[in-house]
């Protein structure tokens, strides 16, 4: 065995070399690690430029085509006046007293979103819902149709194939249908026709709108901002931002695109727990904190019927047999026992604690209500 032996090197700190700096550069390499995990938003997902917005669409149509489940038209006589114009101003004069049975066509309500700065001759999407009673629009082809906005006026034109996310078939009194039939889109289905106007901002000052009042969230994009354009940017309330910016548009336009992508770092939301009292859905976020309170739960059954006691003549009268109906109420509670659930500041021990009551979703709702009321449930409840 040979062995074999290092030199090592002794590396000696100068005398002089302060400890406060050392803690300086620990400090500093410490919030670098951890400002590399902090969660960030771009401004762009948070918060909007005034004035630039999208504007409603809508126009009413026909669907053409269709295999024979369109609207019935003893039923919409507006479908076939629509049918009787629409040839009308391709020309076809149809006798009077014409009595048209149509199945193939339906009458349709079609929706867009113009977004902002959006040109002539550009295409955007189409929604076309039936207004009738059609029974499906798959396969159909959306004539022709105007779509205005609010102003009255034709902002676009839309036509073309509808796309249908669903199925159905019926036989013999029997029908299957999977997901919505009267109801589809059309990719790129309007051409764009005018242009509306929109004005990034009144004179030099811009306005950044935050999606979400916070007042917090405000102060903070203000001073990103001003990271970027020192004594830019100030903000006006929770939800307003007011930055100075170039007067020129190219200059103007190239300052927003660098704002927009400016990181701002995510305020934690306000405890909130959303309850949708049709569907027993509850969703809560992880600021939703308990206060020690106890519970008691049982599920109350009410029955209410009807009894029918059919009561006979006795043998060799002259009597009648006579029915009598009575009510019948039947009440039955299962037993509920008290549980306490303990304070607690995290959304995992929050849920564990729900759970552990053993509540159906529906209750939940119930239980939720209950606990607000008594303080016990540190969130702001709201029901939809």
């Amino acid at each position: 065995m040979f062995e074999r032996r290092f030199p090592v090197r002794k590396v000696h700190l100068p005398v002089h070399f302060p400890m406060r700096t050392l803690w300086r550069v620990i400090i500093v390499i410490l919030a670098v690690l951890f400002s590399s995990s902090a969660y960030a938003e771009r401004i762009k997902d948070i918060a909007t430029i005034g004035g630039v917005r999208d504007n409603q669409l809508a126009g009413y149509g026909l669907v053409t085509g269709l295999d024979g489940s369109g609207d019935q038209t003893t039923q919409t006589p507006f479908t076939v006046q629509s049918i009787i114009n629409m040839l009308g101003n391709l020309g076809v004069t149809l006798p009077p007293g014409s009595n048209l049975q149509l199945k193939n066509v339906a009458a349709v309500m079609v929706t867009a979103e113009l977004p902002a700065y959006v040109r002539p001759g550009q295409r955007i999407d189409v929604t076309v819902s039936s207004i009738g009673n059609a029974k499906s629009l798959k396969g159909g082809t959306l004539i022709m149709t105007p779509l205005k906005g609010i102003d009255g006026q034709v902002y676009a034109i839309a036509q073309g194939n509808l796309a249908v996310g669903g199925a159905g078939a019926q036989t013999g009194g029997a029908q299957q249908t999977i997901n919505h039939l009267l109801a589809g889109r059309i990719p790129g289905g309007a051409t764009v026709e005018r242009a509306v106007p929109a004005m990034v901002g009144e004179g030099a000052n811009v306005i950044v709108e935050l999606k979400a009042t916070d007042f917090d969230t405000a102060r903070r994009v203000a001073e990103a901002i001003n990271k970027v354009a020192p004594d830019s940017a100030q903000a006006l309330d929770g939800r307003s931002v007011q930055v100075q910016a170039p007067t020129e548009i190219p200059e103007r336009v190239a300052f927003l695109g660098r704002i927009e992508n400016l990181e701002v770092a995510a305020t934690r939301p306000g405890a909130r727990v959303i309850v949708n009292a049709r569907t027993g859905s509850v969703v809560m976020n992880r600021s939703v904190t308990l206060d020690t309170c106890a519970v008691a739960h049982g599920s109350l059954t009410v029955t209410v019927g009807t009894r029918t006691d059919v009561n006979q003549p006795a043998p060799g009268t002259l009597g009648a047999t006579v029915a009598s109906t009575s009510g019948e109420v039947d009440i039955e509670q299962e037993g509920g026992t008290v549980r306490e659930i303990r304070s607690s500041a995290n959304l995992a021990d929050v849920i564990k604690a729900l759970n552990a009551i053993g509540a159906k979703p529906l209750d939940l709702v119930s239980i939720l209500q209950a606990m607000k009321a008594s303080g016990a449930l540190r969130a702001e409840l709201e029901i939809i």
